[in-house]
């Protein structure tokens, strides 16, 4: 369960605390006035949700990959050379007239 603590008490009672969300894996919500604005946790969970931000971030990039492959599967490799060397040429082109 987690609990709610402010700033100020916080750093009153950081050591024990510290300790509970150690010891016992209580999540602590830090608010500064009434506004949350933090969280304390052990870091095993720290560690565990940024693998599952990971996973996300990997299963979406994996999603885009393949729609992108099926968007391009009517485009030959040379024609796409052919696009990319032509946008490269023209950015070239622009940076030199400047």
């Amino acid at each position: 369960m987690q609990k709610i603590i402010g700033t100020t008490d916080l750093q009153r009672n950081f050591r024990a605390v510290l300790d509970e969300v150690v010891n016992e894996h209580v999540p602590y919500v830090l608010t500064r006035g009434s506004r949350p604005e933090a969280v304390l946790v052990p870091y095993a969970e720290y560690l565990r949700f940024q693998q599952l931000e990971e996973r996300d971030v990997l299963r979406r990039v994996d999603a885009l990959l393949a729609r992108l492959a099926e968007d391009n599967v009517a485009y030959s490799v040379d024609e796409v050379a052919a696009d990319v060397a032509a946008a490269v040429k023209e950015v070239r082109d622009a940076n030199d007239n400047q």
